[in-house]
């Protein structure tokens, strides 16, 4: 019956990519296909830019969009975002893995933002170890940098940006529910408090029971709330938000057990005011402070492996903080000219490094596996010495500059860097240059050019474990990336060509320390090139249906075992009170040959189609229902990981559910 209902949604379809910013209360099809794509960003240059004139590849979502597309996380977003791919990976509760123009790695290449606050922190770097969820329901869009972004961001803006925006006007509720026990349910509020102040709220609450994996007896659960409160006025602006996940069963550090567990919190609140608002100036500080802390341990050996009692489980639980004060200023000296410039300190620290496990010798300060250890199950060291050099802070400073200067009718250039230093590691200059030119109407070529860099963390410098020993000697890595951009757009259609080069430059790469690839180190070993093409195009068939598509080609062989050619499409089409929707995600074949079939086999996935749908009823002004499907044939695959002991992390398999929304 599933695929009967899948083909009727196929006849109709709908769906998109990423093209614009409307109003919450403006349906998709009351806004003209011009309107929809003529969106300004300023997430990659801090002015306010069309898709014809940003200098940097970019890709927006706005809340229709991510809707069609049927997701339920922000990070699958990635998997309509050319030259990005999100899956499941093994480390630390299977947590979302980027995959970024042929970069595959845990380390946090792509840095993750919600309302410019960044996510990534100083343990092991990656935003989605400690927020591996962001509901869609909190989301008004999602802003993508697809290159380099230091040159704004600083460190782990390596091979892309991805900002959320959060809802800051809106009245809604909604409740769904959908297999695997999926249980979903949330809250935006907004209210003028005078002429003014105004407030707003998001609450966000989801829970399911997860898919069963017969072969290890496990599922995956769900359990997060994302919490935010918010007051704006005339010239500032603060919020904070509470978010917590709890992922479980499903394979951590290598084991599947029903005793695996993986539960982040995180804690943040920013402020900002505007110091001065003229035809000139605009000058803005800003206070961020964020904390992360996880809980986490994996099946390392099962009780019959160890003649034992009890299974060995061991994970990190660990805390960062970190606080930021930024300084942003632009100066307009006429229409031709603007200089951006800014200042920026910040204090991040890991200030949590104990141990989950469930065998310690508290006589020795050790984790010990005997009988005389068994502590009855998974206890918390708070203070473990092994993990005492992960006590490490990241003091440090940036300063940035920006021009934009139009040198003609046709001709517009952006020149800018920015400086970072982090106290007793690195110190990194991330310059960008790119040039704008107008060939004739509808048709811009860009040409783009900047640098990137990602400095070391805590766990790749000092880490100590059953899995991982930092080196302390570690470079930041850093990418140079050449664009060449051909961009479209006429008033039925748009599409973008991009042709990029990165040439990276001491890779930090997890490297085995034993034979059988059970403990590994990092090291800068690798320096190589990665040469690609991304396409990507909206099309206004008629008045009710758009297409979509993007695709990516690396000509060079991925970092790592990952997909070298994929692609995403999608079709939308509107009858009456109704939307329908089909999305398709497509990924090329991926072979990985074993080095020694002893320790593991040959990984093999064949090229593959993820179908996701989408229909939606319009019951009034206020009321709608959506059906939404991931994976809506319950395409069976998995994703290659080098630590998983045939290499192979299943991925996510159908994922269906009802929801009720209410607009007050």
């Amino acid at each position: 019956m599933i695929n009967r209902v899948a083909l009727f949604f196929l006849g109709y379809s709908v769906s998109s990519l990423s093209v614009a910013q409307a109003n919450s209360e403006e349906g998709l099809f009351e806004l003209s296909f011009e309107e929809l794509l003529d969106v300004n960003i300023s997430l990659a240059t801090k002015t306010a830019e069309t898709r014809a004139s940003v200098p940097s590849s970019i890709t927006v979502f706005n809340e229709q969009h991510i809707s069609l597309l049927g997701v339920s996380n922000a990070y699958d977003l990635m998997n309509f975002v050319p030259g990005f791919q999100s899956t499941r990976g093994d480390w630390v509760g299977a947590v979302p893995k980027e995959h970024a123009r042929g970069v595959y790695l845990d380390s946090g290449n792509v840095l993750v933002m919600i309302n410019g606050l960044r996510l990534n922190e100083s343990s092991f770097g990656k935003a989605s170890v400690y927020m591996p969820f962001i509901p869609v329901e909190i989301i008004e869009r999602v802003e993508f940098i697809r290159g380099p972004g230091s040159a704004l961001y600083g460190s782990n803006a390596f091979l892309g940006v991805m900002n959320v925006v959060t809802k800051k006007e809106h009245n809604q509720v909604s409740i769904a529910v959908g297999e695997h026990g999926h249980i979903q349910a949330s809250l935006n509020m907004f209210q003028p408090l005078n002429e003014r102040y105004d407030i707003y709220a998001n609450v966000a609450w989801e829970q399911r029971q997860g898919e069963y994996y017969s072969e290890f007896d496990v599922r995956d659960p769900l359990d997060t709330h994302f919490i935010e409160v918010g007051i704006k006025w005339d010239k500032g602006h603060f919020a904070v938000h509470h978010n917590q996940t709890e992922l479980g069963e499903f394979v951590n550090l290598a084991g599947w057990s029903q005793g695996n567990n993986h539960r982040s919190d995180n804690l943040a609140f920013n402020f900002s005011y505007q110091l001065l608002s003229d035809d000139v100036w605009k000058v803005t500080t800003e206070l961020q402070y964020v904390e992360h802390q996880i809980d986490s341990n994996g099946l390392i050996a099962s009780a019959e492996q160890l003649d034992l009692d009890r299974d060995f489980y061991v994970g990190p639980s660990w805390g960062t903080k970190d606080a930021t004060l930024k300084f942003d200023a632009s100066y307009t000296v006429d229409p031709s000219l603007v200089f951006n410039f800014g200042a920026e300190y910040s204090e991040e620290e890991q200030s949590r490094a104990g141990v989950r496990t469930s065998y310690f010798d508290f006589s020795r300060g050790d984790i010990y596996v005997g009988e005389a250890f068994d502590q009855g199950g998974v206890i918390t060291v708070v203070d473990y010495a092994a993990f005492s050099d992960l006590l490490q802070s990241f003091d440090s400073y940036a300063i940035y500059g920006q021009a934009k200067y139009q040198t003609s009718d046709k001709v517009t250039l952006f020149i800018g860097a920015r400086f970072d230093e982090v106290k007793h590691i690195d110190n990194k200059l991330s310059p960008r240059l790119a040039v704008i030119y107008d060939v004739f109407e509808g048709h811009t070529l860009k040409l783009q050019y900047g640098e990137s860099f990602r400095t070391p963390v805590s766990n790749e410098l000092n880490s100590n474990d059953d899995v991982t020993i930092g080196n302390p000697n570690l470079k930041s890595e850093y990418v140079k990336t050449t664009e060449l951009v051909w961009h479209t757009q006429y008033d039925s259609w748009q599409a973008d060509v991009v042709v990029f080069d990165n040439e990276l430059e001491d890779f930090i790469n997890l490297v085995p320390i034993d034979a059988q690839q059970g403990r590994f180190t990092f090291d800068n070993v690798f320096e190589t090139s990665v040469q690609g093409m991304e396409l990507n195009g909206n099309f206004n068939l008629s008045a009710s249906t758009w297409f979509e598509l993007g695709y990516t080609q690396l000509f060079d062989e991925p970092f790592n075992a990952s997909f070298k050619r994929f692609g995403a499409m999608a079709l939308t089409h509107q009858i009456s009170e109704l939307q329908y929707s089909l999305n398709a995600i497509w990924r090329d074949t991926v072979f990985v040959e074993s080095l020694d079939l002893s320790v593991a086999p040959h990984f093999e996935q064949s090229a593959y189609f993820i179908i996701g749908a989408s229909v939606t009823w319009q019951m009034s002004a206020s009321q709608s229902v959506n059906f939404k499907a991931q994976n809506l044939f319950d395409k069976n695959y998995g994703v290659f990981d080098p630590r998983m002991p045939n290499g192979t992390v299943p991925a996510q398999g159908r994922n269906i559910r009802v929801q009720y929304n209410h607009t007050f």
